[in-house]
């Protein structure tokens, strides 16, 4: 039987609503699992950049504090000196001296040397004799500030800063003694490690009577039992040439500062 004309709308208009939906309005789940996997690879990719942004996020690892310093030239002993505090400070040190021998290097000390605050021996005191070795083997002028503390050898390396640029800030304590050995053993060893410590204490207190001005026989005096410097005692004592007591007083403020 021929239909009406006026069932002709509503039977199109039924197979429209039925009809399944075109494939390329949906897109297909191997599609979608690409999309994503890409838009995942591009954004490890980017973090392993360590830069850029999407969707006004940051995307990448948090900011490398030591990096940030070692752009602006900074230097931190924040430990004992230890062998692997002592190959990241030589390391930092050589990749100044060549990325610039004008620029000035700033060196933040709080150690108690090769020695643990409970007095015992973590290093020999090579290890500080590394990095002055290097200090003094670099073209740029290295400025040292004591924060916190500077015992034993870590004193010395504040010593043997540029003269005219080695500080400290106004709580800070430094320290004079003598190398300390625990060695044990058979008599010869005991005795080859004694000559050794006797030598290692003469270049110590060599090293800081040139750095002072004091006299070698003073130095030996005053190191031969433990002798706690103030700021001001550290001053008249030639350690440091001034004490930072401001802001306004630091050698150098780090440019990422502003940016953070």
């Amino acid at each position: 039987a021929l239909l009406s004309p006026v069932m002709w709308p509503i039977l199109l208009a039924s197979a429209a609503f039925l009809a399944p939906p075109l494939a390329t309005t949906r897109p297909r789940a191997r599609e979608v699992r690409l999309s994503r996997g890409h838009r995942q690879s591009t954004l490890v990719q980017m973090a392993a950049a360590g830069q850029g942004m999407v969707d006004g996020v940051r995307v990448g690892p948090p900011p490398d504090l030591p990096s940030l310093l070692l752009h602006n030239r900074i230097v931190y002993i924040g430990m004992p000196l230890v062998p692997s505090v002592t190959e990241l400070i030589v390391a930092e040190l050589l990749y100044l001296n060549y990325e610039s021998q004008e620029k000035s290097v700033y060196m933040y000390i709080n150690s108690p040397g090769t020695s643990s605050s409970s007095g015992r021996t973590t290093a020999f005191e090579t290890e500080a004799f590394a990095i002055a070795d290097t200090m003094n083997y670099i073209g740029p002028d290295i400025e040292t500030i004591c924060i916190g503390m500077g015992f034993g050898t870590a004193a010395m390396l504040l010593a043997n800063g540029k003269k005219g640029s080695r500080a400290c800030l106004p709580n800070a304590s430094m320290m004079l003694h003598q190398p300390r050995s625990r060695t044990r053993g058979q008599a010869s060893d005991i005795q080859i490690k004694a000559r050794e410590v006797l030598e290692v204490r003469k270049a110590i207190n060599t090293m800081i009577a040139e750095k002072t001005g004091q006299t070698y026989d003073k130095v030996t005096q005053d190191s031969s039992r433990t002798k706690y410097l103030t700021p001001n005692e550290a001053l008249a004592y030639g350690v440091i040439d001034k004490v930072l007591r401001s802001q306004d007083d630091l050698p150098q403020k780090p440019s990422f500062l502003s940016a953070l």
